[in-house]
């Protein structure tokens, strides 16, 4: 079911050279649906996103999985900051790219926004026109993980010592000196465990273990990050996707079904959420029991909803 080897191409995105890895499926000729494809925080797109990528080209569609700018292959400096306003304009310009493409139908284009890239995802499809669908999976929305936790119950005053802290790096930058990075992840699953409970040590497990480990994901956060966060809210967009559909598809076991779940209520056109059972939020990345029936429910979605033009 795996499509070839990817295609390495690059795009612009604001001024900067976004990379990513094009996906092209090994029958039929002629215009295809196409898919932009987000990965997770800290994410790069050889990891989840690829997978979905790899596995949805095999369905029929093209795909294009890519590293945020600021991140993996992308350029943009500093190095790993997590700016919402440039997510969002990633994927757009992902978009945009895809209208430039010969294999491509450029009247049926979709979002998939995986974790952190499924807020990123339903915001561009909200005030981008040229998409036509959007799903995500493990939905997340950025800004709220920080300010509430993953699981939505983190005492206020963790997120406003993260304040400090990016306030600190900033005067800190302002004269010269090493502002620093925030660190995120542990040395350990367990002090993950300690401070993230199970979700914690699953992400650790992925990110930094042998599961899904990969050298250029993100192992720190530019400290701007932080407030970058504290005034962004990428579900603001979701009422203006409507009469556009939205799927989203979350582990029945996810701690963060709550982001999910806020979105699905912001929604004003066809919407609907598929729950995968049993599984957690990072089971969803890469355990082919979860994996594979996500990636039928989006092969089944985007079909109904990216008609090629005859």
């Amino acid at each position: 079911m795996d499509s070839t080897s990817p295609v390495p191409v690059t795009f612009d995105s604001a001024g900067i050279p976004v990379a990513a890895h094009l996906y092209l499926p090994a029958a039929p000729a002629g215009r295809r649906p196409a898919l932009v494809v987000g990965h997770p925080g800290t994410g790069v797109k050889e990891q989840t996103s690829g997978l979905y990528a790899r596995q949805l080209a095999g369905r029929g569609f093209v795909t294009l999985a890519f590293d945020a700018a600021y991140q993996g292959e992308s350029g943009g400096l500093p190095r790993g900051l997590e700016d919402p306003a440039q997510r969002v304009e990633d994927f757009k310009a992902a978009v945009s790219y895809l209208t430039t493409r010969p294999e491509v139908d450029a009247g049926a284009i979709g979002l998939l926004g995986i974790c952190a890239s499924g807020g990123y995802s339903l915001s561009a499809a909200g005030g981008d026109h040229r998409v036509r669908a959007v799903a995500t999976v493990s939905t997340a929305e950025p800004a709220r993980q920080f300010r509430y936790g993953a699981d939505g119950t983190q005492d206020p005053a963790v997120f406003r010592s993260l304040l400090d802290a990016a306030a600190q790096a900033r005067t800190a930058a302002a004269r010269g000196e090493d502002p620093g990075v925030m660190t995120m992840f542990p040395p350990t699953a367990e002090q993950a465990g300690e401070l993230g409970g199970r979700h914690g040590v699953e992400g650790w497990e992925y990110y930094c273990g042998a599961r899904g480990y990969h050298e250029r994901s993100a192992t720190f956060l530019a400290w701007e990050s932080v407030d970058k966060m504290a005034s962004s809210d990428v579900f603001h967009a979701v009422p203006l996707i409507g009469p556009r559909p939205v799927l989203q598809i979350l582990g029945e076991r996810a701690v963060t079904a709550w982001m999910g779940l806020e979105a699905h209520r912001r929604a004003t056109g066809p919407a609907r959420i598929h729950w995968i059972a049993g599984a957690s939020h990072v089971d969803l990345y890469d355990k082919p029991e979860y994996v594979g029936p996500a990636v039928d429910e989006l092969t089944g979605f985007f079909t109904a909803n990216l008609p090629v033009a005859a």
